[in-house]
């Protein structure tokens, strides 16, 4: 099979004029399962190929498998859990799990149901008065920051300062030495830095004070394997914090986009709330959060569609592109909630399953339940709204909802 797709498929796809539809282009780069770019790396772009990857053991999540250098990982000494491999990757999730969800605390995601609803009601008691709302300004960025904030201990006061971090560390995620200006990695890099040395202090503050948020659990607390440095416990709470709100609000927003433009699903959930559930879940697939894994490695030369791809290669993996394949999804471009078998991508697959995606259903559930009861009468301002800038984590930054006669 070969390997060369339609010249800059991949870059039209990166580029922020196809952001408020790449989909096409990721049509146009399902003709070549696995594509290899001029720069040596590789594209997977469709379900069943994207699906083995994920489950392969010979794809390393760790960058330093990598035979060139990522940049955006200057100055990373220690990884986060999602970019380490078996058995650090293990025993890492493990310990953290243990204080998130099931076995050691099946109830947490679930006990919180009540106080979500109520985060929930107080934001929307707000738009009282107001013909328009930016649904993220207004809503869908500050639920998730309230949650997480909550969940792991960090002061609901100080998002100010880490909103520019995490919004920097986004930004250089992507980051190309052949088109980006070299200011973007390092604003990048020192964001890392900056917001690694903020929770640090938050973690020493924990030592011998136990309380009931997560870092203080990681932080004072012996389980079978053993306690997390602080540099592990730093780099979990760096992960859960950037992932905890920065999906969500993507997710939210993408199903209020989703739910105006089909005014019919919009009907249905209003008269029968408890669709919500199909609703999310097909949401993940037609409009999810994360687009894209931006790099793996390989451990060893790895054969995908008959490609071989060479050790220490980097893979790049499509994930909106697969949940849109119509080799698997039957009509995969119509939103339709009672798809059955709806295995999507959305959260990815294999050992780095999102850790969080319990938490970002229940609040998207919730999130959209009240926003569809309580708005009258929605009314997109503008379609497409304006997006933000990351074609990884794909969102809308504003979208400005009408309601009321208007």
């Amino acid at each position: 099979m070969t390997t060369t797709e339609k010249p800059g498929t991949l870059l039209r796809i990166l580029d922020y004029s196809s952001r408020a539809d790449p989909y096409p282009l990721y049509a146009e780069l399902r003709e070549t399962p696995v594509a290899l770019q001029e720069d040596g790396s590789y594209v997977i772009s469709t379900y069943r190929e994207l699906t083995d990857l994920l489950h392969n053991p010979h794809l390393s999540s760790d960058v330093r498998n990598l035979s060139h250098p990522m940049p955006s990982h200057e100055g990373e000494t220690t990884p986060a859990f999602i970019n380490l491999d078996p058995p650090e990757h293990d025993r890492l999730r493990r310990t953290a799990m243990r204080h998130f969800g099931p076995p050691h605390t099946p109830g947490l995601v679930t006990g919180m149901e009540s106080d979500l609803t109520a985060t929930v009601g107080s934001l929307i008691d707000d738009f009282a008065g107001k013909e328009q709302i930016d649904i993220v300004d207004d809503f869908a960025y500050p639920f998730p920051v309230t949650v997480i904030c909550h969940l792991l201990g960090v002061p609901r006061e100080d998002e100010a300062r880490f909103h520019v971090w995490v919004d920097a560390l986004i930004n250089a995620i992507d980051y190309n030495p052949k088109t980006d200006p070299k200011e973007k990695l390092e604003k990048g890099v020192q964001a890392r830095k900056d917001l690694r040395q903020y929770l640090g202090g938050l973690v020493e503050q924990r030592h011998g004070r136990p309380t009931d948020d997560l870092l203080s659990r990681l932080a004072n607390d012996d389980g079978p394997d053993g306690r997390m440095t602080d540099e592990e416990i730093v780099s979990t709470a760096n992960l859960l914090l950037i992932a905890g709100h920065e999906t969500t609000v993507n997710l939210i927003t993408n199903g209020m986009l989703t739910l105006l433009r089909h005014p019919e699903v919009l009907q249905r959930l209003r008269d029968e709330p408890g669709l919500v559930v199909p609703v999310v879940e097909e949401l993940l697939r037609y409009e999810p959060p994360v687009h894209i894994i931006p790099w793996r490695a390989a451990y060893s030369d790895i054969t995908v569609a008959d490609t071989v791809i060479p050790q220490g290669s980097q893979i790049m993996l499509m994930l909106a592109s697969g949940s849109r394949d119509p080799n698997r999804f039957h009509d995969p471009d119509r939103f339709d909630p009672g798809r059955r078998d709806n295995q999507h991508l959305g959260f990815g697959s294999g050992i780095h399953l999102c850790f969080g995606g319990p938490m970002a259903r229940l609040e998207t559930q919730i999130a959209l339940t009240e926003l569809v009861r309580r708005l009258d009468r929605p009314r997109l301002v503008a379609d497409p709204p304006p997006y933000r800038r990351s074609p990884v984590l794909r969102g809308p930054i504003h979208l400005q909802v009408e309601q009321g006669d208007g």
